[in-house]
């Protein structure tokens, strides 16, 4: 998930979406490692700020976001928890290796991500929706 640059965009992600991805990350480790060590790095790296601080041109956990990948078309999607994908709907989990890509990036930034098939893709946000707070919350 590097620039071509070699180097990685800086991301912010909300204290709690950190907290509950990290939980999820040890989680994951028995069943996939890689991927489990993968996501602790995205949220190592990653600027941790209140929930509240949080830019809304930011991707956080229940972001619709529209992106292009490799310059193609743009693609809308959420970023979902396990549970909550699917696939058909445009619900992308965070536990895919796009999805751990996804998280923490702002409107404008790419990333190169690698497809489970070893490609690697450049994916450029192209615009956010943030999810609109439940009422019963």
């Amino acid at each position: 998930m590097t620039s071509r640059t070699g180097r990685k965009p800086p991301i912010t992600i909300s204290q709690t979406d950190h907290d509950r991805l990290l939980g999820l990350a040890d989680a994951l480790e028995d069943r996939d490692p890689t991927l489990a060590e993968t996501m602790v790095a995205e949220l190592e790296r990653a600027r941790v700020v209140e929930d509240s601080a949080l830019p809304k041109t930011v991707v956080r956990m229940g972001t619709t976001l529209t992106y292009t990948a490799d310059g193609g078309e743009e693609t809308t999607v959420t970023l979902v928890y396990p549970g909550e994908a699917d696939i058909e709907a445009g619900r992308i989990s965070v536990t895919t290796p796009f999805g751990t890509a996804l998280i923490g990036l702002s409107v404008g930034q790419s990333i190169d991500w690698e497809a489970r098939n070893g490609k690697v893709h450049r994916l450029t946000v192209t615009e956010i929706r943030q999810p609109v707070p439940d009422k019963g919350a």
